[in-house]
């Protein structure tokens, strides 16, 4: 059997917003090359923790942060920390597409060219290989010089795929991929985070339970209490969370019993 190694630690991770207490008290083990599904209800914290993962969520103003949340051994929020070099390794993806206003091949390439300088045949290279695995090549092969924006949604959220591949990260964050597309795209989204299965640790933020059952190996459930403070109250196996749940609390999120 091959030994599970954590990508991520979180031990008794704590975080406030203006004094107000968002997430309490998590301890969450995040398997290298697995695909993890944080699921739970609107405002249950699931977005406020996968941005706590790369330190996007220092972005928001009046933060407070408390416990420890480790990349491969190293503390995110120690003082040394390289916080581009984190980013890259621990890379975003968002509900809404956040292209950038220039062309489909400088959206991939940009990412790139922050860590150096690369020969032009190298950088083609590279950005060729991230958008065929994002299965978005033979849609913009004839058309990489041209403004991004132009493109479908569909083919925006895969292209903000290719550029978080194109730097080669560790973690793929992924904060409701779907959430803004219709049934046809979310299944073309799917068929690529199926295609990365296994090559890097991928970590999903999502209210569809059926998407999380078909897609992830392990869960979370995150829950917020009447004050507005979430916990994430049950983790495992997908199977296990999906099938027997421990939590009364989980087993009604999972058969669609809650509100």
């Amino acid at each position: 059997m091959q030994k599970t190694v954590s990508a991520i630690n979180v031990e008794k991770f704590n975080l406030y917003y203006n004094s107000k207490h968002l997430l309490s008290d998590v301890y969450l083990s995040i398997y290298e090359n697995q695909i993890t599904a944080i699921i739970g209800s609107p405002h249950s914290g699931k977005s406020a923790f996968l941005k706590s993962l790369n330190r996007l969520i220092e972005l928001e103003a009046n933060i407070k942060i408390e416990g420890t949340i480790e990349f491969f051994g190293q503390n995110i929020y120690g003082r040394r920390i390289n916080l581009s070099r984190l980013r890259r390794q621990v890379s975003s993806i968002f509900q809404t597409p956040n292209i950038f206003p220039v062309s489909t091949y400088e959206n991939v390439a940009y990412g790139i060219k922050l860590t150096g300088w690369y020969p032009k045949s190298e950088l083609d290279h590279i950005v060729e290989f991230a958008i065929k695995r994002a299965g978005l090549w033979d849609d913009v092969r004839h058309r990489l010089y041209k403004s991004a924006l132009d493109l479908p949604i569909l083919l925006q959220q895969q292209l903000c795929i290719a550029r978080a591949l194109a730097v080669k990260p560790k973690v793929l964050l992924m904060d409701e991929p779907c959430g803004s597309l219709g049934a046809a795209a979310s299944v073309k989204i799917e068929e690529i985070i199926q295609s990365l299965r296994g090559q890097m640790t991928i970590v999903i933020a999502t209210q569809d339970t059926q998407f999380a059952s078909r897609i992830s190996d392990f869960t979370a459930f995150f829950s917020s209490d009447e004050k507005g403070t979430s916990q994430m109250l049950e983790f495992g196996t997908t199977v296990q969370i999906f099938t027997k749940p421990i939590n009364s609390r989980t087993s009604d999120y999972v058969c669609g019993r809650h509100k």
